[in-house]
């Protein structure tokens, strides 16, 4: 697991890199065993949709087959079938955004099961397995209530009054999805359950999967068969109301380009937004929102668990930090300062930009140099 004062061996890569992103694949298996705890026996999927939310589908994918996870789910037909061709045959890969017209071909080939959000996905799909000679595996999911992706509630009535309308289709689960589920005494996930249990039966006997990262802390009566965890495995709170249950899983550090003291009474920074009004000893590093890192996010680096506040305004390339919290030559060019990791969380980070921790890993970049450890 990542810790704070952990050293590693240098490489040619990291003498090079401008900023590391350490990807903890020990922390992510952990996370998936504390999640199946709670699951007491029901399933877990693994989500690795938006390349495993930023910190690598494939690497992230072996880590969660090392736990048992033969299930995954990406947004998109790209994602599964570049995560196909990563893992071979074996695990399940569902595409949560359906297929696109026209692409049904590709998807049957790559082995790839549909996540059917409309009736003429389900036509599309059907079609596709009469071309194929053999019934295609599919997840059939309903609109419960948060009117995104699923096949609305008057459609499946239709359906179900139609006796061929899954012809050819293998209903491998009905699923639908929780959209309140991280605040847990809001009375529409309650509204959603109640509503996924009238729609589930009307559609082909199936095992049912329900339940988000957040949606496993609302307790059994919303696991069913499948449970489909995606942020609490990678380190983000799943109970943001209170202490997060999870292990933190990215570490973002940027190196220091060079240090300086400023004069009293000069600008810093596009926008002049900040004046030095004593002289004030700085840090430029290399890092910006070209990074992913948000330019709105008003926040701070840590060198050895010091705070050092973020001065005028995130640039491309770089942030312009006050380092006068540190002795004077502490902090010297090519220092490496944390931006991610023990001192700063995913969810901290967020919480300075005003955005959720999801945003924060999917936008990291790639210019990065990445390591991953354990797994």
């Amino acid at each position: 697991m990542l810790q704070a004062h952990e050293t590693k061996s240098p490489s040619v890569g990291d003498a090079a890199a401008s900023a590391i992103l350490t990807i903890d694949l020990d922390a992510i298996r952990e996370n998936c065993r504390r999640l199946k705890a709670r699951l007491n026996g029901v399933r877990c999927a693994g989500v690795l949709k938006a390349d495993g939310y930023g910190l690598g589908a494939n690497q992230v994918a072996a880590a969660l087959a090392k736990e048992g996870c033969d299930i995954f789910f990406v947004a998109l037909l790209v994602e599964g079938v570049a995560l196909r061709q990563a893992l071979g045959p074996a695990p399940a890969i569902y595409v949560l955004n359906g297929i696109p017209p026209g692409a049904e071909g590709l998807a049957v080939a790559a082995g790839l099961c549909a996540v059917i959000n409309s009736p003429e996905q389900l036509a599309a799909w059907r079609a596709a397995a009469g071309n194929a000679g053999r019934k295609l595996p599919t997840a059939v999911q309903v609109d419960s209530g948060m009117s995104r992706l699923g096949i609305a509630p008057s459609d499946v009535e239709r359906l179900a009054a139609d006796p061929q309308a899954f012809d050819g289709i293998d209903v491998t689960y009905v699923m639908s999805h929780l959209a309140c589920a991280d605040e847990p005494r809001n009375p529409a996930n309650e509204q959603q359950r109640l509503a996924f249990e009238r729609l589930r039966k009307l559609l082909p006997k199936a095992p049912s999967s329900f339940t988000n990262s957040s949606g496993i802390f609302l307790g059994p009566s919303y696991h069913y068969d499948l449970a489909r965890p995606g942020a609490a495995l990678y380190g983000i709170n799943p109970t943001p109301a209170d202490p997060n249950p999870m292990l933190p899983v990215a570490r973002l550090e940027a190196r220091v380009v060079q240090t300086r003291m400023l004069e009293a009474g000069v600008g810093v920074g596009y926008g002049h937004t900040f004046h030095s009004t004593a002289p004030l000893p700085t840090a430029t590093i290399s890092l910006g929102y070209a990074d992913g890192w948000h330019r709105r996010a008003s926040a701070a680096a840590f060198f050895e668990g010091v705070r050092l506040p973020f001065l005028g305004r995130v640039s491309m390339d770089s942030i312009i930090l006050d380092i006068s919290a540190l002795p004077p030559g502490k902090l010297k060019g090519g220092d490496l300062v944390e931006l991610l990791g023990p001192s700063q969380s995913v969810d901290d980070a967020a919480g300075h930009a005003g955005t959720i921790g999801y945003e924060v890993l999917t936008s990291l970049g790639h210019r990065f140099e990445r390591h991953y450890i354990g797994g």
